[in-house]
């Protein structure tokens, strides 16, 4: 066999285990037990988040999820390069439940087949106004809303929940929103 071939066997073999282990990660979490996709739909504002390199620098950010047939939902994030004037950017991708069960776990991916766990940890399930979203490590978190500017109460609610689950705030940063 030539090395690219042992490679890509080595490369699979590697996405499958650590997919069974984020199966077994997400299935230990408490994450919402029953999201109505149809209400989840339209635009989320970022209010919160831990800082990483994909959004390094954006300001405005929104994701925007619409869904299409077959429970799959297309995801377009977007922001603006170190402010308000600065240059528009954006990402396509898509989503999906993760299982059947209706819980609030979708396997999103913006490349190609490489998909990552989008948890929503905490939703408000009345109105769909706010939304704590992470992943199966302690890596990512997000804090969402539907407007560009959160409550202080609801934020410092939304934050407090995220430090239940240990999260370390100090890593929190505030998007800035018009």
């Amino acid at each position: 066999m030539r090395w690219i071939d042992k490679s890509l066997i080595v490369i699979f073999l590697v996405m499958v285990f650590s997919s069974c282990i984020s199966t077994k990660e997400v299935s230990k979490m408490d994450i919402v037990s029953s999201v109505d996709l149809e209400k989840y739909m339209g635009k989320w504002y970022e209010i919160a988040r831990y800082p990483h390199r994909f959004e390094r620098d954006l300001v405005g950010v929104t994701a925007q999820y619409t869904l299409k047939e077959n429970n799959w939902i297309e995801v377009i994030n977007s922001g603006y390069k170190n402010s308000f004037d600065g240059d528009f950017k954006s990402a396509k991708g898509k989503a999906k439940p993760a299982d059947d069960s209706g819980a609030g776990w979708l396997k999103v991916s913006f490349f190609w087949f490489f998909y990552a766990d989008y948890l929503i940890l905490e939703l408000d399930t009345i109105h769909y106004q706010y939304a704590l979203v992470g992943s199966s490590s302690k890596d990512y978190l997000w804090v969402l809303g539907r407007e560009p500017f959160m409550q202080p109460d609801t934020l410092q609610m939304m934050l407090n929940k995220a430090k239940e689950r240990g999260y370390d705030l100090s890593r929190i940063e505030i998007v800035p929103q018009r």
